[in-house]
């Protein structure tokens, strides 16, 4: 699924920087192809600039050249995604015309197929099921839609320009954790139901994957900032310590974390409730990316709410590594936090 907004065409690269544009650190992997083997040349994990308001073109700009000089390459090419606060994605029934007229029929009518009013955003699609049988005019085909602001969008192409970078793509960071699963985990994501949930920094995502296709995103407003600060109040503590007491966890913490855990996982849970009485299916289990995957004590805990076995990932297990001792060492430990990047790159292949 790679839903560009913003797509070069042309032939498939063999190489590609993608980055993933987060609240509160960026993440972006450099990943080779030769044949069917996918490398894993570089990766970083960067604070993002200024991140509790709205990014310049200039000040990205200079990230991007920052980013691009932690990883240690020239490669000027890029896949770009950005996070679920700036995008969204949706399914659709839209008339069977071609992919271009789609992303028109949105441009002009959203309201129509979206149920709500997008002015100045830019969509993709991708054709999940065409209609069986003879197609008339009034046949639809179901759709998956990504979406951005135009402006935003814009501004991100900008300043990959004034880096001296191209920005072949930029995508949603929404598709990026299923991406990566089925890189990763391909006989689970293609055989079993399963949910992907990408805990962010101010929001976190649920994905449920069903017959090894997308059957529902859903975006949640509590993040690992939530958590943090619940952390800080529970102990009295400052939130500098109270972020390093979440991923160290001792068993006193891990113990207040639980309530405060508990919004997330009835909003999870109301996702994963919704999926399976429209479908009559259950989800199997739920895999989880971003930094606070990192601590097992949050996906227990976040287990207990849910009901459903719950694990993270390492979704560099199917890329050969061509690192760098340094980041070699710290590749495991940091894994979770690189699925959307890994998975924009792979969309690109």
């Amino acid at each position: 699924m790679a839903l560009p907004f913003l797509s070069g065409g042309g032939k498939k690269r063999d190489q590609i920087v993608a980055i993933d544009l987060g609240t509160r650190n960026t993440k972006a992997v450099y990943v080779t192809r030769k044949g069917d083997t996918l490398t894993l040349a570089s990766y970083t994990i960067m604070d993002a600039p200024v991140y509790d308001r709205a990014l310049s073109a200039e000040v990205l700009a200079d990230h991007l050249k920052a980013v691009m000089e932690s990883l240690g390459t020239r490669h000027k090419h890029l896949c770009i995604s950005i996070g679920p606060g700036d995008s969204l994605v949706r399914h659709a029934e839209l008339p069977v015309v071609t992919v271009n007229d789609m992303r028109q029929m949105l441009k002009f009518g959203s309201k129509n197929y979206l149920q709500q009013d997008l002015p100045e955003h830019l969509f993709d699609c991708e054709i999940l099921a065409l209609p069986q049988g003879e197609v008339g005019k009034a046949a639809k085909c179901k759709v998956l839609v990504g979406g951005a602001k135009k402006q935003l969008v814009t501004e991100v192409q900008n300043a990959a320009k004034q880096a001296g970078l191209v920005a072949d793509s930029i995508t949603t960071g929404l598709v990026g954790p299923a991406n990566a699963l089925e890189l990763s985990l391909p006989d689970v994501y293609s055989k079993e139901i399963i949910a992907v949930v990408d805990f962010g920094f101010k929001n976190s995502s649920i994905s449920i994957v069903m017959d090894g296709k997308l059957a529902l995103n859903r975006v949640v407003g509590y993040g690992a900032a939530k958590l943090t600060t619940g952390i800080a109040e529970t102990l009295g503590v400052p939130t500098a310590e109270a972020e390093s007491v979440k991923m160290n966890m001792p068993q006193e913490v891990q113990e207040a974390i639980q309530p405060l855990l508990t919004p997330l996982g009835r909003e999870l849970r109301a996702s994963i409730d919704f999926f399976e009485h429209q479908n009559d299916k259950t989800v199997s289990q739920v895999f989880f990316c971003g930094g606070s995957a990192k601590a097992e004590p949050i996906v227990s805990a976040l287990q207990s709410e849910l009901m459903v076995p719950c694990k993270n990932w390492n979704p560099t297990v199917a890329l050969t590594l061509q690192l760098d001792a340094q980041r070699m060492s710290e590749l495991e430990p940091n894994s979770p936090q690189l699925a959307v990047a890994i998975g924009a790159a792979v969309s690109t292949f």
